[in-house]
């Protein structure tokens, strides 16, 4: 059987210290990462204000699929996720929810070693998403949001929060045992059992097909027959329209995103943010609505390089497609990470202002949904825009 668990996140306010000049390893190898001025001792690092008129609420949901082993962790013959479900609500006022624990923010930056950097620092992040809030109105379209390798879903959540707050129901996935640190409601916190294999033979492949199914799975726990029982105390079972879902990512979750549309028909529409594609899509292709958002500055036309896949998806693609570049970004601009390292100080390497990227993402990625799930025209998918002027059209 399949069973899925309200948990109520609670809030940790801890304060970060200053930050000191030096570098370390960007997650991408595309670029250093620099802390180039202190963080004051006071620096509360925060998310941009949502930009929506709805109240944002969220609660954590615990599922259990008993028909598939883990695909990490054989000896483990079930799968088991955390999902942060954000959804539209009636009040703005009441416990945030809580950016990540302690543990989970250390194993996320630990790898960074960047010096006088708290390691617990993310789990001092300002969230405007209220815990367990009464749910507003009903049947929104459906988001799944898929994180990076190795990120945990909570690098999603401004994007998250900003669409909930123009009425989507967004379900963000941990896909355990591929990121640092998953905390489930027992207290148990997985790690990166995929980290061991990542270079072996055929990992990519398995990796999307995982999501995929991850994706599937949740899909039905939130949409399936009484889906009001199967979500249990949590009140908003019925905010969902399971005619109008859709997906995307960013890094290894926009990547999966093709993968997991390949293999459910009810996902009507798909972004990849800035994920290199591994896996080629086979014969006779994906004819659902897609988008590939990602940096212009290392993109080459036909040459070898991080989206020199996408040239090759692009052709696989018969229905509805739009590919944009936006100047001046680096991998993380895209999610949380960049502006949360800017109020720290940290620099990602960009030359674009990291607010002003997570704008662009906000504005873009919002835009396709609302042609797609809403049928609502997108002057900004139709051509450059003025207002946008960072942001090219590939095709």
């Amino acid at each position: 059987m399949r069973g899925i668990t309200v948990v109520t996140a609670l809030a940790v306010a801890l304060s970060a210290s200053p930050t000191a000049v030096d570098t370390a390893p960007d997650p991408t190898g595309r670029r250093p990462v620099a802390v180039t001025s202190p963080a004051s001792a006071d620096t509360v690092p925060y998310l941009p204000d949502p930009t929506g008129r709805r109240p944002v609420g969220v609660t954590s949901l615990y599922l259990k699929d008993t028909s598939r082993p883990d695909p990490w962790v054989p000896s483990v013959n079930y799968r088991e996720l955390m999902v942060s479900l954000f959804y539209p609500a009636t009040s703005a006022n009441g416990l945030k929810k809580q950016y990540m624990t302690p543990l989970e923010s250390e194993r996320y930056l630990e790898r960074l070693n960047i010096p006088d950097l708290p390691v617990d620092v993310l789990s001092t992040v300002r969230t405007n998403a209220v815990v367990d809030v009464r749910p507003a109105g009903r049947r929104h379209p459906l988001i799944v949001l898929s994180p990076g390798f190795t990120s945990p879903r909570a690098t999603l959540s401004s994007l998250a929060e900003d669409l909930t707050s123009h009425g989507y129901v967004v379900a963000v996935v941990d896909h355990t045992y591929e990121n640092r640190a998953t905390t489930f409601p027992d207290g148990r916190v997985t790690d990166c059992a995929a980290c061991e294999v990542d270079d072996l033979p055929g990992f990519w492949e398995k990796l999307v097909q995982s999501r995929a199914a991850d994706v599937s799975f949740v899909l039905d726990e939130l949409t399936g027959p009484h889906p009001k029982r199967r979500v249990g105390t949590w009140r908003g079972a019925n905010l969902i329209d399971p005619s109008r879902i859709a997906m995307g990512g960013h890094s290894a979750g926009g990547a999966s995103t093709i993968h997991a549309m390949l293999a459910d028909s009810r996902i009507r529409a798909g972004i990849d943010i800035d994920g290199s594609t591994d896996v080629p899509i086979p014969d006779p292709g994906l004819s659902r609505p897609f988008m590939f958002m990602g940096s212009m500055d290392f993109y080459i036309p036909g040459a070898p390089g991080p989206y020199d896949s996408w040239e090759d998806d692009w052709q696989q693609m018969t229905g509805w497609k739009r590919w944009i570049m936006v100047t001046g970004t680096v991998h993380q601009s895209f999610t949380d990470i960049g502006v949360l390292a800017g109020q720290l100080g940290i620099d990602i390497g960009a030359t674009i202002d990291a607010n002003r990227a997570l704008a662009i993402t906000r504005a873009y990625t919002r835009a396709f949904f609302d042609l797609h799930l809403r049928g609502k025209p997108q002057p900004l998918m139709t051509a450059p825009s003025p207002s946008y002027p960072e942001v090219a059209f590939i095709g």
